[in-house]
């Protein structure tokens, strides 16, 4: 599960718990602009993911870590699909945060609120 804050200009993905070590990572830091939007999109969280590098995979349990589709990578930390977002970032290392929180509601509306 990803906690988010909005720092100053930027918006703070930490991490939580034993993700951190199945994602490969603590926290990502995204600055405002650079967020183009987020959403909920069940069709687009099914099926391949992407290959990881470096990353973890359970299949019906858990995606953590960066994934590559399409020669782009991609930042998953999703085991609840119905707690899951998605964010389309632009000018980053990242295409996309595929993530899950605790409400989906209040992160979307934090996130496309900038």
């Amino acid at each position: 599960m990803v906690r988010i804050e909005k720092k100053d200009n930027h918006f703070v993905f930490e991490i939580q718990g034993m993700h951190k070590l199945w994602a490969f990572k603590n926290q990502i830091t995204i600055p405002v602009e650079h967020i183009l939007r987020a959403h909920q999109e069940m069709e687009a969280i099914s099926g391949f993911k992407g290959w990881r590098m470096p990353g973890t995979s359970i299949p019906f349990f858990l995606t953590a870590g960066t994934f590559y589709k399409e020669n782009k990578p991609d930042f998953w930390d999703a085991a609840n699909k119905d707690r899951c977002i998605i964010v389309e970032l632009k000018d980053e290392q990242y295409r996309e945060l595929i993530i899950e929180v605790e409400n989906p509601d209040e992160a979307l509306e934090l996130l496309n609120k900038k």
